[in-house]
This record gives C-alpha cells, sequence and structure tokens, in this order.
C-alpha cells in the first residue's frame, strides 16, 4: 500500500455559540406551510372524510415528495379507518395522519439509538459514506466528526474520494475545523489504498470512530458497484467486521431525484443507514416519509441548517410531530 500522511489538529472543539433555536421545527417551516396549505383545501365544504378528500390527501402528499407507492399506502390505512369507524371528521384528519406516518416510519426504524452510534470493542467503528457530488457529503462527514468529538470520541477522517482535489481540500477544512485527523493521499490515488491507510492509522492509533468518504461519482456509472465492493474488501484486511455502517447521503432538497439516488446505491453496496441534507428551505421534506418507508432503511441523521451542529439524529415521532404542530 502507498505511504500516507496523518495530519493531526489539536484544535479545541468548535464553538456551539448562542443558544440553540429549535432547529427541527425552523428547518421544517416550509414544508409544514406547504403541506398544511395544500390540507386546507383539500377539506374545504367537508365536514366528513368521503372519497373525495381521500382523492384530494394523494394528491397533497404525492405533490410533498412523499412518493407514490408510500401515498397508496397512508390512503388505503385511513380508508381502512374510515371503513371502521363509519364516520370521521376533516377536523381529524391532521390527527389521523400523524398517527398513520408515525405508525408506518416505524416499520423501517431499524436498530438505531437516537444519538451517536454506540462505540463498543476495541477497535475502531467504521462508518463508509456514500453519494453523488453536492449532496452535502463532505459537510455531513464534518458534522458527524463533530459530534463524535464533542462525545469525546478519537475520530480519524479518510479522504478516499481521490478523484476530485477539491473533495481532500474540504475534508482537510473540516478536520482541521473539527480538530481530528485525517489521512490522505495524493489526487488520483487508489481510493481502496486510502481506505486500508485509514483503517490501519486508526487503528495503530486506538481511535474510536472512523469516517471514510468515498468518490460522489454519477448513481449510474457501470463501475461504482466495483469500486465500493473494492474499498469494502480492502477495509476487512485491516479490521475484519468493517464498515460496520454504510451511510448513504441523500440531498432532501431534489425530491423524487433522491429515491433514483437511493435505488442505485442500495443496489451497488449495502446501505444500513441514511442521512438527508438541506430540509431546511424546502418545501420537500416528505421526502424522508417515503425513502424510508420505500426502502426499508433507517434515516438516521437529518440535515437542518449550515452549522456544525444542525446534523439532528432522527426521531420520527418528533419529526412528524413537527410537521403537524
Amino acid at each position: 500500500m502507498a505511504a500516507f500522511r496523518i495530519f493531526s489538529n489539536k484544535k479545541e472543539k468548535p464553538d456551539g455559540g448562542p443558544e440553540k433555536r429549535d432547529t427541527l421545527e425552523r428547518g421544517l417551516e416550509k414544508t409544514k406551510e406547504s403541506v398544511f396549505r395544500k390540507l386546507s383545501r383539500a377539506v374545504v365544504g367537508k365536514s366528513r372524510v368521503d372519497d373525495d378528500v381521500l382523492d384530494n390527501l394523494e394528491e397533497v402528499l404525492i405533490s410533498s415528495d412523499v412518493g407514490v407507492d408510500t401515498t397508496l399506502r397512508i390512503i388505503d390505512k385511513i380508508s381502512a379507518r374510515v371503513a371502521r369507524d363509519k364516520f370521521l371528521g376533516t377536523d381529524e384528519l391532521n390527527t389521523i395522519l400523524k398517527e398513520e406516518i408515525i405508525s408506518l416510519l416505524g416499520e423501517s426504524d431499524g436498530d438505531i439509538d437516537e444519538g451517536l452510534t454506540n462505540i463498543v470493542g476495541d477497535e475502531p467503528y467504521v462508518i463508509m459514506v456514500v453519494g453523488v457530488n453536492g449532496v452535502g457529503k463532505t459537510t455531513t462527514i464534518g458534522k458527524l466528526a463533530h459530534r463524535f468529538k464533542s462525545d469525546g470520541k478519537k475520530v480519524v477522517l479518510g479522504a478516499a474520494d481521490t478523484f476530485r482535489a477539491a473533495a481532500i481540500e474540504q475534508l482537510e477544512i473540516w478536520a482541521e475545523r473539527t480538530g481530528v485527523d485525517i489521512v490522505r493521499q495524493k489526487t488520483g490515488a487508489d481510493p481502496a489504498s486510502v481506505a486500508y491507510d485509514t483503517l490501519a492509522s486508526a487503528k495503530a492509533g486506538k481511535a474510536d470512530v472512523v469516517i471514510v468518504d468515498t468518490a460522489g461519482r454519477l448513481h449510474n456509472k457501470a463501475n461504482l458497484m466495483n469500486e465500493l465492493t473494492k474499498v469494502r474488501r480492502v477495509m476487512q484486511k485491516v479490521i475484519p467486521s468493517a464498515p460496520h455502517e454504510v451511510l448513504l447521503i441523500l440531498d432532501g432538497s431534489t425530491g423524487q431525484n433522491a429515491f433514483e439516488q437511493a435505488k442505485q446505491f442500495t443496489a451497488a453496496t449495502e446501505v444500513s443507514a441514511i442521512a438527508l441534507t438541506k430540509l431546511d428551505g424546502t418545501a420537500k421534506g416528505g421526502v424522508v416519509i417515503g425513502i424510508s418507508d420505500q426502502f426499508k432503511i433507517p434515516v438516521k441523521y437529518i440535515g437542518m441548517g449550515e452549522r456544525v451542529d444542525d446534523l439532528l439524529p432522527f426521531n420520527r415521532v418528533e419529526f412528524v410531530s413537527s410537521l403537524f404542530k
């Protein structure tokens, strides 16, 4: 394997700044406004939930980027309640929707804690991060490093997206900003070689967490599967159980395009968790519901802003409750 360099950053962890606002509700404001405006139109002039209301509700959910399949599941659940209870008032619709969406998301919760991943054992916990360019992959890695570092963990980053010099430089900036170490090689180096060196140095240095960035090539490139498979195989030469987590980063503001990316990456590698970024300032927050339901992969984090602590652990009850407040 090629020689590697470890850039050690000893800065203190970043300042938390002023008292944190309610980031989740603030970030979902546009989605909430859009959904409720559409819901109000869906039930105008109606006192009970009937076929017309259900048809209108279906249109609201699909146009809110929940996705067709997930929307139909929600409509079926509400239709069953209407048939069972005989009469449901439109004033109850928000409560019913909230309950059914929370229940649906619970089916894909997985074994995910609400905060940091539990670090156990003597070897580093290895996270391989995948996703296309422009979805906020490097920023998410930096925010994760901050979260782990703030929890007292020793973190090492691996710059295995060697196809873009900018990717390496951006990761170095985040390593310096968060005060963690980074392993890198020159632009164009073998990504698997960088991954190997990262795990080897992290293991020797008794790190707690390793976060390895991977190339953000377009998700429809034929060689994506081969490259990710090679990176995984080489990691396992250092730590047989690695990677312990494959985290797919998706841009929530792209709506249905995020579904297509999720489809391609889940076909290319064994994705175990998802982080949805850029949900603040977009009306497409419904995509969280559809992706979680359709792929049965837990959404672990959601990005709600540019600050270093604006990556939130996803909690389905809090998320849905914020939409319906």
